[in-house]
């Protein structure tokens, strides 16, 4: 076989190892970020409901603080869960259903 034969099947077997490489990081990646996402969002709905008793709102930096997350990733968790930040007060946070909307 010829040393370009051997060249070509080389390129196509490393590009399959790659591929392959590629595909199993992502789908480990996803998997272990939607279970870090459940934890954290279990996490921010515990906080939320047992507040401190002398205040009705969350400080965004505590919560990010406690999950281990930017305030992106932490208010985007937030929302999904159906909270809402205060209309007056910066980065403070509560449940809708505790703190509905006027």
């Amino acid at each position: 076989m010829s040393g370009f034969w051997l060249g070509l099947i080389g390129v196509f077997v490393g590009s399959a190892i790659t591929l392959l490489a590629d595909f199993l990081k992502h789908r480990w990646q996803t998997k272990n970020g939607r279970e870090l996402d459940t934890r954290r969002k279990d996490m921010l709905l515990h906080m939320l409901k047992n507040r401190p008793k002398d205040t009705e709102w969350r400080k965004l930096e505590t919560l990010a603080s406690v999950i281990g997350a930017d305030y992106p990733t932490t208010t985007r968790l937030l929302i999904e869960l159906g909270a809402r930040g205060n209309e007056k007060q910066e980065a403070v946070w509560a449940l809708l259903k505790d703190k509905p909307l006027p």
